[in-house]
């Protein structure tokens, strides 16, 4: 569970950013969204072999 403590005189949108920050930060968000429905191993698979190639294309172009 995310929570912050507001220090005193603190600005309340800044309260506000810094949950959102540590909330995203998380990860709880992607989590729900990934769980929303299910995925085939098979796809799982698929997906995380092009997320490789697409991560291996972008670090041989940020060294040339």
């Amino acid at each position: 569970m995310v929570g912050i403590v507001i220090q005193e005189n603190e600005n309340i949108d800044r309260a506000i950013r810094r949950f959102k920050k540590k909330y995203e930060r998380s990860g709880i968000l992607k989590e729900v969204k990934k769980r929303a429905y299910f995925t085939k191993p098979s796809v799982k698979k698929r997906m995380k072999k092009i997320k490789a190639i697409r991560r291996s294309q972008r670090t041989l172009l940020e060294e040339m």
